[in-house]
């Protein structure tokens, strides 16, 4: 937490000796008055995922699966005016209604991150798990561009269970 991103500072100053002005055509030019230059050295401690592996991990799969679906989910929806097919045995309508779920958890995690670290999500195993936060904010930002286009063309935004007489797949 706020551990993680504690600057420590060294002693007051450390004092380097200066440069001294080794002949007259100096081409850098310094100066006589600067003898001793301050360098305040600053540490910052490495971020740790105690206790969290598992969920990074789960956060990382879940999210690289759901993110292309959230995309062809929008396409379709944009296209043909309704979500994905049901596929066989509501598989397809199923993964597209989780994947929804997945993202809301990925943004809502990040969001609750933030507000209590100051940063969001910490970029986990070669930066997977910045890497689907970040897609997570444009996907976030698909469903709702999306979403309006639809409700402004079509008057309506298809329902997440096909009911009978429903326009799309009732």
């Amino acid at each position: 937490m706020a551990a993680s991103r504690m600057m420590m500072l060294s002693q007051p100053s450390l004092v380097l000796p200066s440069l001294r002005r080794q002949c007259r055509n100096n081409p850098i030019g310094f100066r006589r008055g600067m003898q001793n230059v301050p360098l305040k050295v600053v540490a910052m401690a490495e971020e740790s995922s105690a206790g969290n592996g598992v969920a990074e991990k789960v956060a990382i799969a879940g999210g690289l699966i759901s993110n292309p679906v959230i995309g062809w989910s929008l396409y379709t929806l944009k296209t043909t005016g309704c979500g994905l097919p049901p596929g066989p045995g509501g598989s397809i309508g199923a993964l597209e209604g989780v994947s929804y779920l997945v993202i809301a958890g990925i943004v809502g995690w990040s969001l609750y991150t933030k507000s209590k670290t100051g940063s969001g999500l910490p970029n986990g195993p070669f930066g997977l798990l910045g890497a689907v936060e970040g897609l997570s904010y444009l996907a976030l930002l698909g469903v709702i561009v999306v979403f309006g286009l639809q409700f402004l063309d079509q008057g309506f935004i298809p329902g997440p269970v096909p009911v009978p007489g429903d326009k799309c797949f009732g």
